[in-house]
């Protein structure tokens, strides 16, 4: 039985001020396409569903367009929510979705939602566990103790009736760890991916259960703790940090018991982030793909004015422009600066600081510059 991994859909998404409607839609339209060719069975998406709990008519569309292809190609689909969705608007409809196909599960009501698929090997059963808390599950749970994310998890797994002997796959969205190691974070996450302690962390021998375990929450696609038990990463890029990163959906065969063959399939985006550095001149020489999202890193020396406007005329999605500076030295290096600092003039910090870095004294034109940019940002008086 073939299944198709994705997590972290984020629809809705802004990626700095650009809408990636279109882009989300391109890469689902792969999605598609990779579905019918590999003949899948199934598809698993592992929350995050939307960008916020309250998501954009755009996105709310998106996903109704994305649903009613899947069901028009009598694909089954498994769907749970993320800590980004909210519980109420994505399990709206879930009730009538069932009859098509589509199986949501948004909200942890006490027991875990699980659909029987067969092959010419016998049963597989797909459970679902939507984005929980220890607070949610103690509610149905009372006299057990749940201090942890990872309790609850455990407590869910363990009122639950898993046959061992049968094929199990599980959906889960959770900050999962394996041999005491992190997933390394894809960089776009939001803030609730981080652990504090223990608290959200959760240990890969919760899913021991499982042959499959399909992981949305972070957005770098990897294996945790064993190769099934994985990430799907998510299918965009949505943060300058991604920028080397490969974005793909995973595929997984499920043969008889105990065996699991997992493939990676690259999908190629409409419109590439990449980042460029170097000179101005020379990166604005050689445009190619003008309608990529850039970031830029110039090594130009001299300062550039309205730096941001010449670069988008000719990449007209540029996200971000910073510098790096060739100087003669580094500010890490060699001897510190002289102290106290409380007793020098800015421009002797200034001076000595430029001295450092760049081996000789800093031009009066460019202490100038600095001397009524302090005073702008109410660093430096006039009377300094």
């Amino acid at each position: 039985m073939v299944f198709l991994h994705l997590g972290d859909l984020h629809l809705g998404k802004t990626l700095f001020e650009y809408d990636l409607i279109d882009d989300q839609r391109h890469i689902l339209n792969q999605v598609l396409s990779l579905a019918e060719r590999e003949k899948a069975d199934a598809i698993l998406l592992a929350g995050d569903i939307y960008d916020r709990a309250i998501p954009s008519e755009k996105a709310v569309e998106l996903l109704d367009w994305f649903l009613c292809e899947l069901a028009e190609r009598k694909i089954p689909t498994f769907l749970i929510s993320g800590n980004h969705d909210s519980d109420e608007r994505l399990n709206f409809g879930s009730a009538l979705f069932r009859n098509r196909g589509i199986y949501i599960a948004a909200k942890y009501d006490g027991q875990l939602f699980h659909c029987t698929l067969r092959d010419s090997l016998g049963p597989v059963n797909v459970w679902l566990m939507p984005f929980v808390k220890a607070s949610q599950v103690r509610h149905f749970y009372e006299d057990a103790e749940i201090a942890s994310y990872d309790d609850a998890v455990r407590v869910i797994l363990e009122h639950t009736e898993i046959d061992p002997a049968q094929r199990n796959v599980l959906v889960a969205h959770q900050f999962v760890v394996g041999g005491g190691q992190a997933p390394t974070l894809g960089g776009s996450e939001s803030v609730n991916t981080q652990t504090v302690g223990l608290v959200e962390q959760i240990s890969c021998r919760c899913f021991d259960l499982f042959d499959y375990v399909a992981l949305g929450h972070i957005h770098s696609a990897q294996a945790v703790g064993r190769e099934t038990v994985r990430y799907a990463g998510s299918p965009l890029k949505y943060s300058l940090s991604e920028v080397d990163h490969t974005k793909y959906a995973t595929l997984i065969t499920l043969g008889a018991k105990g065996q699991v063959d997992i493939r990676l399939e690259p999908l190629t985006p409409l419109r590439e982030l990449r980042h460029l550095k170097g000179p101005m001149k020379k990166l604005l020489e050689n445009v190619t793909d003008p309608d990529d999202f850039i970031y830029a890193t110039l090594t130009d020396e001299d300062p550039i004015d309205n730096v941001m406007n010449v670069f988008q005329r000719y990449y007209p999605r540029t996200l971000r422009i910073d510098f790096e500076q060739k100087g003669k030295g580094n500010p890490d290096e060699g001897d510190p600066v002289d102290y106290p600092l409380p007793n020098m003039g800015f421009d002797e910090i200034l001076g000595q600081f430029y001295r450092r870095f760049y081996g000789e004294d800093i031009p009066e034109e460019e202490m100038h510059l600095m001397r009524e940019a302090a005073k702008e940002a109410g660093i430096l008086h006039e009377t300094d």
